[in-house]
């Protein structure tokens, strides 16, 4: 079935006609998953949103059934990695409606990432839209059940075919959802982590402050063998002088000390999570002292033989909140709050969902409402 989304925008002063071809499936999918059980990211909802750039501007968008795309051998994407992504999450909120959370500092950071690597960016008038539009249509992939979400991944890839290192002049902007659970094995419980003595992942002026392929394929190998040694995930330290300590391979770092809240400062080689930023929101709202500094992996050894060290965890938004209760440098280990789940990491969890599901008082006005848009089916 062909539906018709028009919508008029004024783009610099100028009146625009915006129109969205919506292809929907002709049967759902969804009697084929357990939303109960979703695992994370391995089932995939009905529909995706689809748009090219070329010729100097995004052409008519359109949302069509999740499938297979078209890419040539010669695609640069599959070269030179000119590629970025984002990840945030739906939820259904307790009176009944769809919300996502933080779109517009995710929307930000998708355009840092595109900026840094000579992508055309969606404004986010083009990104929310297609955020209502899709969601609204595949509404009842959103899990209902509390700790549970509709991933969202947008990414945008350079279309162009050729051998050779340059910009592409076309490009792709997908978006795609995914009903999720928990991302780590573990769950809501302690992860452990270790150094990674033999590798780095970033250095100033690289690209580890955005979200682009070369930075995940890059750190398979050490995640593979912390994980082949017993832990869940690399800590990881400096490229430099490898003491001071960065981000988890798949999460930003905090650190309960003496009661004050610390987390490594944004210097260029860290990514900056949403999560990150709500947990120090929070944090400065509930008086909390908070520190964004550069943290030694012995200051914090020093911290946990002194007794200071009272909680550990990592925030993003695949995890949320993630207690850490094990961490291992070299032949050297601590144990934090007994590898157990420490109250403030068990409360900013509490607060963080309560605020995405609706049953806490989005009082940061981080919540957007999914709105129903209007469509008109074509013959």
């Amino acid at each position: 079935m062909y539906y018709q989304y028009d919508r008029e925008s004024n783009s610099n002063g100028h009146a625009e006609r915006t129109s969205m071809t919506i292809r929907k499936r002709k049967e759902s999918r969804l009697h084929e998953v357990d939303l109960d059980n979703p695992g994370f990211g391995v089932e995939f909802s009905d529909h995706m949103y689809s748009v090219e750039y070329r010729d100097g501007e995004w052409q008519d968008p359109e949302i069509v059934p999740y499938g297979a795309i078209q890419m040539q051998p010669a695609t640069c994407t599959l070269h030179y990695g000119q590629a970025v992504f984002e990840g945030l999450k739906a939820f259904h909120t307790r009176d009944g409606a769809i919300r996502i959370f933080r779109p517009e500092a995710h929307h930000a950071r998708f355009r840092t990432s595109c900026r840094r690597l000579c992508i055309p960016e969606p404004d986010y008038e083009q990104f929310i839209e297609a955020l209502n539009v899709l969601l609204d249509l595949d509404q009842a992939w959103v899990p209902e059940n509390q700790g549970y979400a509709l991933y969202i991944r947008p990414f945008i890839y350079a279309m162009d075919e050729y051998l050779a290192v340059k910009v592409a002049e076309s490009y792709k902007f997908l978006i795609i959802t995914s009903p999720v659970g928990a991302y780590y094995e573990e769950g809501f419980n302690p992860v452990s982590l270790i150094t990674a003595e033999k590798y780095v992942r970033a250095v100033k002026g690289g690209v580890g402050t955005v979200k682009t392929l070369g930075n995940y394929s890059a750190s398979l190998r050490p995640a593979q063998e912390a994980k082949e040694q017993g832990f869940t995930q690399v800590l990881w330290l400096d490229a430099f002088e490898h003491r001071y300590i960065e981000e988890v391979g798949t999460m930003n770092i905090f650190f309960l000390i003496d009661d004050v809240l610390v987390t490594p400062k944004l210097e260029g080689t860290i990514l900056p999570g949403v999560t990150r930023d709500s947990v120090l929101q929070i944090a400065e709202d509930w008086g909390v002292p908070t520190e964004e500094r550069r943290i030694t992996i012995d200051e914090l050894f020093e911290a946990a033989d002194s007794g200071k060290l009272q909680e550990v965890f990592g925030t993003g938004t695949a995890a949320v909140i993630s207690p850490v209760g094990l961490i291992q440098h070299r032949d050297r280990q601590l144990s934090v709050n007994g590898n157990d789940i420490g109250p403030f990491a068990k409360k900013l969890f509490d607060e963080i969902t309560g605020i995405q599901h609706g049953e806490k008082e989005d009082r940061f006005g981080w919540m957007h409402t999914v709105t129903s848009e209007k469509v008109e089916e074509q013959v």
